[in-house]
């Protein structure tokens, strides 16, 4: 049968044979092209595809080569890679395994340097409006670098001449497939501490290097981690000539970082120095002033002469008006004594007990006339209503009020008499002379005296000692109202 001389081979063996075969017809080899996906496995190695206008060829390289990467694969990125061809068997499919990668030259990166700069300028993430300014007098200073290098002791040397201050390195690599992540680490790290330790500033410093070694700050992680930095930021990346996208985002730009030391505090002798002329201008400008309020309180010293001579005038003037006031007083007296000695033979005891008993009966006469027209006006007004024909109920309730407004009226006549005080229990204790008698030696002094009842006065005679007996109790404090009549 035709064909029988043909090899037969197991998949296995086939699938080896092709593996065998491209690995030693291409085992090294550069391949230039445009990177389309970029995969990073949980492993650390890389999975990604070359391609062209015509073809697409995938990639692998392994976690040990990608961290020695000077920059990071990124989708559209063109890039020349070196490496060998191989199979993977387990799906039929050829890849390249990259050795080392390498962007198409200069222009390549500018060009994805220039894309991405216009996309996060877009964001606002450069809008100067963001900026921020740098404490003048940081506490702290934080500093994200690698502590290996040169750049630390150069801040360290500067800060000591400058103001010497305290210092945070958060340690990181500036170079490689794992800077960026380290550096966003370093940024976030540093505003996480406690404010007790927290820094006032942050300096991302790093040497100067070709436009490759810099590729981590242009990464978009870290110009989004330096920009969104709740703490200043000073970039001090590369050397004078050299720009990064972090310089952009960053609150300042510092051209070395030897000179974000410098931006980072002032000059300590300087301050000193303005600290004494500050405290010299004080002083003379306090001067002036002194000397200019004591001139101006002499000069007007002179115009008002002698304090004695203003206060005199107002001693004098005070002592003739106490002088008048006395005399005032003593005339105000002598008139008062000589206008009571007249009326005092008038104001006897029996004389006021009878003006009293006069105003009592004409308050009582008022009384009972009173009640007499109230009773009249009753009766006319009782006549007018029947005369009216108006509602017995009604004409029964006016005549009430009437009733109890004559009442009322008669019991605020009674309570103004002195009669009403004596009905209490009460009793007037006069002399025969008619002077009211109100202690108990005054009592015995008379041999006979006058109690006056509420319904009459009794005569009687005052003998014996007065005696009292102590109480067991401590009576009650009384108010006693004294009539006369």
């Amino acid at each position: 049968m035709a064909g029988d001389n043909i090899p037969e081979y197991s998949v296995s063996e086939l699938s080896g044979k092709l593996k065998r075969t491209i690995e030693d017809t291409y085992g090294y080899v550069r391949v230039r092209g445009e990177l389309g996906r970029v995969t990073r496995a949980a492993s650390g190695h890389v999975y990604l595809d070359m391609k062209d206008e015509r073809a697409v060829i995938s990639s692998v390289m392994w976690k040990g080569t990608a961290a020695r990467q000077s920059v990071k694969p990124e989708q559209g990125l063109e890039v020349i890679a070196t490496g060998r061809m191989s199979t993977f068997p387990g799906q039929s499919r050829y890849q390249l395994i990259i050795d080392t990668l390498a962007p198409a030259g200069a222009g390549a990166l500018m060009a994805l340097y220039e894309e991405r700069k216009k996309k996060l300028a877009d964001e606002g993430l450069f809008a100067p409006e963001r900026k921020r300014p740098i404490p003048r007098l940081p506490r702290r200073i934080g500093v994200v670098t690698s502590p290996s290098g040169a750049v630390i002791r150069d801040i360290l040397h500067r800060l000591r001449d400058r103001f010497p201050s305290h210092m945070i390195v958060w340690p990181s690599v500036v170079q490689g497939e794992g800077a960026p992540a380290q550096i966003v680490r370093g940024i976030k790290g540093l505003a996480a501490l406690p404010d007790e330790q927290r820094p006032d500033v942050l300096i991302v410093a790093r040497a100067g290097g070709s436009l490759e070694d810099l590729w981590c700050f242009n990464d978009e992680d870290v110009v989004r981690a330096a920009a969104a930095s709740p703490i200043p930021l000073i970039s001090a990346v590369g050397h004078e000539t050299d720009t990064t996208l972090i310089d952009f985002a960053a609150d300042l730009r510092a051209p070395t970082p030897t000179a974000a030391a410098e931006l980072a505090v002032p000059v300590r002798t300087e301050l000193l120095s303005d600290v004494t002329n500050l405290e010299g201008r004080l002083i003379r400008q306090l001067t002036a002033q002194i000397e200019g309020a004591r001139l101006r309180v002499q000069a007007a010293s002179r115009g008002l002469g002698a304090p004695g001579t203003l206060i005199e005038p107002a001693v004098q003037r005070l002592d003739r008006a106490d002088e008048q006031l006395r005399n005032a007083a003593r005339r105000s007296l002598a008139a008062r004594e000589l206008q009571l000695g007249r009326v005092a033979p008038r104001l006897n005891p029996s004389l006021l007990r009878g003006d009293s008993q006069r105003r009592a009966d004409r308050l009582m006469t008022f009384r009972d006339r009173l009640v007499t027209a109230m009773k009249q006006r009753q009766g006319q007004q009782t006549r007018r209503l029947s005369d009216q024909r108006l509602p017995i109920g009604l004409v029964r309730s006016r005549l009430d009020a009437v009733a109890a407004s004559i009442e009322q009226a008669g019991r605020l006549l009674t309570s103004v008499s002195y009669r009403g005080v004596l009905d209490r229990g009460f009793a007037l204790v006069s002399a025969p002379d008619g002077s009211l008698i109100k202690r108990a030696k005054e009592a015995k002094k008379a041999d006979e005296i006058t109690i006056t009842f509420a319904d009459a006065p009794v005569t009687a005679t005052v003998s014996g000692k007065v005696t009292r007996k102590p109480a067991k109790k401590k009576p009650p404090k009384a108010q006693a109202t004294l009539f006369e009549r």
